[in-house]
């Protein structure tokens, strides 16, 4: 891993990505037993140029935030397949949520969860199992979304769970290093206001993006 204070780091995803990808050299052409896994949106377009660069297939896994119901931007919890359900317990202890409304919330999401993985064709379950899977987002600052995912793929039995990302915030390590075999990120920092600001263009994803990058993907070919 890295560390730094400058930024921005990096013109868009694609150059971070293309970064990433020289940290995975040792992968490069294993389409055979190796995936790489995408967390939409963002990490989407990062997870595209690194599948173009080591000739490794690429799959979205969807995971969605709990957000409170008043401060969409505010997340205060996550939830992935597999019954995957995490909440941030200082945000929720702020907000003395009953739990009838926690289960609202989460209804809520795993409905938004089950929408995301029918529109980018996340791949069945069995079909990661005993695979090197390599998680992508486009930064990690609370860290929820990124463990939620991390969780339940590692309920698949995958043969090993990396994570590869730009930047995260040097906080949430210790959450997410337990459910790991490998971490690489670029740059560490400590505190991570905005994953926007460490990249010039940092333009918002929407779903048509998400499966043209999908879409644009090449297939896997040979050894680099």
């Amino acid at each position: 891993m890295a560390s730094t204070e400058a930024k921005p780091l990096w013109r868009d995803r694609q150059q971070a990505g293309q970064a990433l990808a020289g940290r995975f050299q040792d992968l490069c052409g294993r389409a055979l037993d190796c995936t790489l896994i995408a967390l939409p949106r963002g990490g989407v377009a990062v997870a595209a140029e690194m599948a173009r660069r080591l000739h490794l297939p690429l799959a979205c896994w969807a995971v969605s935030k709990i957000v409170h119901p008043s401060s969409p931007e505010f997340a205060i919890g996550a939830v992935a397949p597999g019954g995957v359900v995490l909440w941030d317990p200082q945000a929720s202890a702020f907000l003395h949520l009953s739990g009838e409304e926690r289960a609202r919330l989460v209804e809520g999401q795993q409905r938004e969860l089950e929408r995301r993985r029918r529109v980018f064709g996340d791949p069945d379950p069995a079909a990661l199992r005993d695979r090197h899977l390599v998680v992508v987002d486009d930064g990690i600052a609370t860290g929820m979304t990124a463990r939620a995912a991390l969780q339940s793929l590692r309920q698949l039995g995958p043969a090993s769970l990396s994570l590869a990302v730009p930047v995260v915030d040097r906080r949430v390590l210790p959450d997410l290093e337990p459910l790991l075999d490998r971490l690489e990120a670029l740059a560490v920092v400590e505190p991570l206001q905005a994953v926007g600001e460490w990249f010039r263009d940092f333009e918002q994803l929407d779903d048509g993006d998400v499966l043209r990058l999908l879409s644009g993907s090449p297939a896997p070919r040979g050894a680099c």
